[in-house]
């Protein structure tokens, strides 16, 4: 498609474009790639100044660009064409999906699905080969389950939600609208509950139910646990990434963010906008406040206030652990001198 077709759909967001200064400058897009594999005809994006020297390396056809003047300059002295806006990332984003969707099977239920009796299924509904649909399952309007899924009794998936090949979801979970659920993630599987006797472990049965609110997405090989009593809950529209394990009683708000091999231990509260970066731990019933963010490998043992950035094993406020770690750099200089000053005190 024409630049100008994509300067179109975007809309608003993309009125500030060098279509108005350069009207003839309009090159065909025929897909998108990063800035430094682009070849003619792809549509890139610049993140910020930091990257400005691949504006006169790439070779991209258009850019999407912060509003900075000095890059749309270096853009259009090479004839690239340009979208300004404040967020590049957030545009190119959007303008992937001008070029791809995702598969999407049309509505059919395929004969080698066993569905019970007591399944209530809703209209335009995908299941694929061998999917196993258990008794007083509901599946919502719209909805997709791809091959395989497991969908255990007394399960709820609401409409237009995506459960891909191989997932399983357990008795007594709700998922809710416009979720979508990665291959091999397990939701609502019973949690970690054995109680110590004289004898050995006691199973505690996980009665609870776990919630996934609307537009949760749930990479692929995660589990979400469901608790004794009570529920897990994933707020709306929070993302998790592949190999997350999610403790059962663990409350999780919306929007937030959590990185592949991070692990919650139960009852584990997490604010609204959340980040918790790759390999973080958080330890059994901390709580972490609003808009808090973790960075990767973080161990989280005590209560984290909102708005707060912790680091490192255990985590720590970010600046003290800059702090530390400048000095951790220093420790073989530091020992040489504190050696030199044991050997100066023996002396005296």
């Amino acid at each position: 498609m024409k630049f100008s077709e994509i300067v179109d759909r975007m809309g608003e967001l993309a009125t500030d474009n060098s279509l108005s200064i350069a009207p003839v400058q309009n090159p065909e897009i025929t897909g998108v790639a990063a800035v430094d594999e682009a070849k003619l005809g792809h549509l890139s994006y610049i993140e910020g100044a930091r990257f400005a020297a691949l504006v006169s390396q790439t070779h991209a056809s258009a850019l999407i660009l912060p509003r900075d003047k000095t890059l749309q300059s270096q853009a259009e002295e090479r004839g690239i064409a340009w979208i300004a806006t404040p967020e590049p990332r957030l545009l190119f984003a959007q303008a992937i999906a001008l070029f791809y969707q995702p598969y999407r099977p049309q509505p059919e239920v395929h004969p080698t699905a066993v569905i019970h009796p007591t399944a209530k299924v809703g209209n335009d509904v995908y299941i694929g080969p061998h999917a196993v649909i258990q008794q007083d399952v509901e599946i919502g309007h719209g909805a997709i389950i791809h091959p395989n899924v497991v969908i255990y009794p007394d399960a709820k998936i609401g409409e237009r939600t995506i459960l891909h090949a191989n997932c399983t979801i357990h008795e007594r979970t709700r998922i809710g609208a416009d979720c979508v659920i990665h291959s091999g993630a397990v939701i609502g599987a019973e949690g970690f509950g054995f109680v110590p006797t004289p004898t050995g472990w006691l199973k505690m049965e996980q009665s609870g139910y776990t919630v996934l609110e609307d537009g949760v997405e749930v990479g692929c090989n995660s589990a979400i646990d469901r608790p004794a009593v009570g529920e897990t809950r994933i707020g709306s529209r929070t993302v998790i990434d592949n190999l997350v394990q999610i403790g059962h009683g663990c409350k999780i708000g919306s929007n937030c963010a959590i990185a592949g091999q991070s692990g919650l231990a139960g009852g584990v509260k997490v604010g609204n906008r959340v980040i918790l970066a790759g390999q973080s731990g958080v330890s059994n019933q901390v709580k972490i406040g609003d808009g808090a963010m973790a960075s990767a490998k973080s161990g989280i043992h005590h209560d984290v206030a909102p708005g707060e950035i912790v680091s490192g094993m255990p985590a720590v406020p970010h600046k003290l652990y800059l702090k530390v770690s400048a000095i951790y750099n220093r420790l073989p200089e530091m020992y040489q001198s504190f050696k030199q000053l044991q050997r100066q005190m023996g002396k005296k």
